[in-house]
């Protein structure tokens, strides 16, 4: 069987960078020479850009995950911090083999550390610094709820509201490393707090406000949060949605477990929409109360630059999330720099990602790396059709948004709404710059982005990134990078992307593989929270011999070196022997007239070992009494799939074509849009559904699950 998953799409369609853009833009294609002859140095250049109380005495210090000696690996055995085979139990240290459970050597701990001895304020860095710099007056958000309610709040009034959370934490008793969880809507409130937390040294970590009581829980307790901020409601598709008896369920006592929480502090968001009210006196309290009473000055504090800043869990859709845990000066010096490099970040420009807050792409992108450049963004509460489903294009044309960042997922959701052309009403005119983030794009939505948000002119920066990368990893520079539609092209200055074999040896142009990182970077995450093991085993084991951090993603080149992303390499299918992509496979889906988005994945087959099965979302308007029955589904899968499936054998071949292909509303999807495929095979193959605390909308997997029944 080959070791490379096989190219099958091809794209040669070019966008090169207008003169303009690139006489103007932030980054020369010089910074990709200049960071790779010391990329230390170039990431030093980098923190230079921000503000520091203590500058570090020792820039960079790695200790990769290596094999251990047999005593060392002894040492290891006996305090529980590795894994090795159970007959070592009882055995003498002169027999130890030094092996783990699959007869392999056992593994150091890797250990990353950037700008060693330096000491900052995060939050002063994204706030108090451009107050100083006499930029109090600019408009640092936008706040458009989804009821139609909106604020206006500059850098100045930013300072105090985050200066009043930060006192009140410290009244609530919230020191320096502890831990509070977050679930909240898209709010300013989320924002001050958030910064609050990073202002007094505490922890954060943000759970999406739609998340269930079980996944709130979860993190609640891995955490172990002393405190949970959270809101007595929120507006969620039109509807005000009580939220609080979630949040009392997730911190309800030790007798349903571990529960390290003394106070929940409480949000007036939906009021009286939302009468009925959970409250535990002496425990919860209210922000008005606690926090708007407090002195709008604070002094900060400076803390180490590894200090820890947040805890992120990934998605779940492998397996139980892991608590990613970033510190401070490296995760802010490259999440400031990659957000004015790959953005091309003005002063006037109003900066918009779509992403929720509790999402890492705001974390970086929403959150530290658009503040700690001064800029103005907007921030929007609801989802995309409340009240209408044009919603995000009038929001574009009310604040003049510049750049707007969001996810694949939602611009083909707009092309099933939209499916010739954006509607005249809304002036885009504004769009200079456009940003894919959570999944590859498909090529044909990459397009259809360009034309009708993009006017045809603004570049569109695809970037590739993980929660453990902290930060773009790979992405064009608008006004240098050529671009393809579908790649993420390039890694960015100072990063060094692979795709390799299962050996780790490079493949060569036109081929696929794995993608690895090859060295370090700033914003790379230190740990796993509790379980520094699975840290090193995650990401570092696989191709420890080289040192490379390995994605858990699967790549291509092109044959000019463009780099595609293929999808998780889980979701990788072997068919006959072909290890096909996922992605290229949707990718052929979504550019038929009829389809709106796809879902492929790998299915057990008798005679081919596995099969390919495609779930599509129709490109049409559907009405909700159609889109409850199973039949009509069934009578759409008769109409489509032959034309699918030979459709999928002319653009990519008939190793490719899928053996089912299913007709669903919707897809299972994180919040961060990410198709959950593992559960779509799940429920193809009937088993139990695994962990599903991590998607927008549980009710998917049970949609599916009735149309399956229904078809012959």
């Amino acid at each position: 069987m080959s070791a490379t998953i096989e190219n099958l799409l091809s794209e040669n369609r070019l966008y090169p960078p207008s003169e303009a853009f690139s006489s103007a833009a932030n980054v020369d294609a010089g910074e990709y020479e200049r960071a790779a002859a010391d990329p230390v140095a170039h990431w030093e250049q980098q923190a230079d850009r921000l503000d520091w109380h203590e500058r570090w005495h020792t820039a960079h210090t790695w200790q990769p995950a290596t094999p251990l000696s047999r005593g060392d690996a002894w040492t290891a055995f006996g305090n529980g911090s590795v894994e090795s085979d159970p007959s070592a139990i009882g055995m003498a240290p002169a027999d130890f083999t030094g092996l783990d459970v699959d007869g392999e050597p056992l593994l150091s701990i890797p250990s990353a550390q950037w700008f060693v001895g330096g000491k900052l304020n995060v939050a002063v860095n994204c706030v108090d610094r451009h107050v100083g710099a006499g930029r109090g007056d600019v408009v640092a958000i936008n706040f458009e709820g989804e009821p139609g309610d909106r604020e206006q709040i500059t850098y100045s009034e930013l300072q105090r509201r985050v200066a009043k959370a930060a006192n009140a934490l410290t009244a609530l008793g919230i020191v320096a490393g502890d831990r509070v969880v977050v679930y909240l809507p898209v709010i300013p409130e989320t924002i001050v707090v958030t910064l609050a937390i990073a202002r007094i040294g505490a922890i954060h970590s943000l759970v999406f406000g739609g998340f269930s009581a079980e996944a709130l829980k979860f993190r609640v307790e891995d955490t172990g949060a002393k405190l949970l901020v959270t809101s007595d409601g929120q507006f969620r598709r039109g509807k005000a949605v009580p939220v609080k008896a979630n949040a009392d369920e997730a911190v309800a006592g030790p007798e349903n477990g571990v529960n390290t929480v003394e106070h929940v502090l409480v949000i007036r968001r939906t009021g009286d929409l939302t009468p009925e009210l959970p409250w535990t006196p002496g425990r919860d309290v209210w922000w008005h109360d606690v926090v708007d009473t407090q002195p709008d000055t604070h002094e900060a504090e400076y803390f180490d630059s590894e200090h820890p800043l947040f805890i992120i869990y990934t998605s779940g859709t492998t397996g139980k999330p892991k608590g990613l845990v970033h510190t401070s000066g490296g995760y802010l010096t490259q999440a400031s720099w990659s957000h004015w490099a790959a953005f091309d970040a003005k002063p006037t420009d109003v900066y918009w990602c779509t992403a929720d807050l509790a999402w890492v792409t705001a974390h970086t992108y929403v959150l530290y790396g658009p503040f700690s450049n001064g800029a103005t963004s907007v921030i929007y509460e609801g989802t995309p059709n409340t009240p209408h489903s044009g919603r995000h294009f009038e929001i574009i044309e009310r604040y003049g948004v510049t750049t707007y960042y969001t996810a694949p997922t939602l611009i083909r959701t707009f092309m099933t709404w939209f499916p010739d052309r954006l509607p005249g009403e809304f002036d885009l005119s504004s769009i200079r710059l456009l940003g894919t983030v959570g999944e590859a794009i498909n090529p044909e939505a990459w397009v259809w982005f360009h034309e009708q948000v993009g006017g045809g002119r603004a570049p569109i920066v695809d970037t590739w990134w993980q929660s453990e990368t902290g930060s773009a990893v790979i992405a064009p520079l608008p006004g240098v990078t050529t671009l393809k539609p579908g790649s993420a092209t390039f890694a960015l200055p100072g990063l060094t992307a692979r795709i390799v074999d299962e050996q780790g040896e490079q493949v060569p142009f036109g081929s696929g593989g794995y993608l690895v990182l090859d060295g370090t970077w700033p914003s790379m995450a230190r740990t796993v929270w509790g379980n520094p093991e699975r840290y090193r085993d995650s990401y570092w084991r696989k191709y420890a011999a080289q040192g490379f951090f390995f994605a858990g993603d699967g790549a291509k080149y092109d044959h000019e070196g463009y780099i595609w992303l293929l999808g998780r390499v889980d979701d990788v299918i072997n068919v006959s022997g072909h290890r096909l992509s996922t992605i290229e496979i949707e990718s052929a889906l979504v550019s038929h007239a009829h389809v709106g988005e796809a879902g492929v994945v790998g299915v057990t087959d008798a005679t081919t070992g596995e099969a390919i099965a495609a779930f599509v979302i129709p490109s049409r308007d559907i009405s909700a009494q159609d889109a409850a029955d199973p039949a009509f589904w069934a009578t759409l899968e008769a109409e489509l799939a032959a034309v699918l499936r030979a459709h999928v054998t002319r653009e990519i071949g008939a190793i490719a074509k899928p053996r089912d292909l299913i007709v669903v509303p919707d897809l299972p999807k994180t919040r961060s849009g990410k198709i959950m495929r593992r559960l779509l095979g799940d429920l193809v193959d009937g088993r139990p559904l695994g962990d599903t605390t991590s998607l927008q909308d549980e009710t998917v997997p049970h949609r599916i699950a009735a149309i399956l029944a229904s078809r012959p």
